[in-house]
């Protein structure tokens, strides 16, 4: 009959290390998941076209930037964080405000230029 296997034995891997610790496995402390942004609101990023538009471009569609700008801007505000893209609903706000003063400086000037134009017409007779 044999005998079982003894401690100090070498054809036991575990005797062979009477005196070697079990260690448990170390695990990393758990971190949560890097969150997404909020997704834009769909009239942040047409208000800011339109303000940039109506900046360099074509004045008349300076008003519509200014008032998408501000109702996006509020429904982003009211929304808790649910939606972002708030700088470019401000930004298409802010250069819809630009577009319109210099619509309006632009028909200020041509409403001078008409007045000079009929007063010398008039004038000239």
């Amino acid at each position: 009959m044999s005998e079982p296997n003894q401690p100090n034995q070498p054809d036991d891997p575990q005797g062979q290390y009477p005196y070697q610790p079990q260690y448990q496995p170390q695990y990393q402390p758990y971190y949560p998941p890097y969150a997404l942004p909020p997704p834009d609101h769909p009239q942040a990023t047409t208000a800011l076209v339109l303000g940039i538009v109506g900046v360099v471009v074509c004045q008349v569609l300076a008003p519509f930037a200014f008032v998408m700008g501000r109702k996006a801007v509020r429904e982003i505000d009211a929304s808790g964080g649910t939606l972002g893209g708030r700088g470019n609903a401000q930004a298409g706000y802010v250069l819809g405000i630009v577009g319109m003063v210099m619509l309006g400086l632009g028909l200020l000037i041509l409403l001078v230029n008409v007045v000079v134009f009929v007063l010398a017409l008039t004038t000239a007779s």
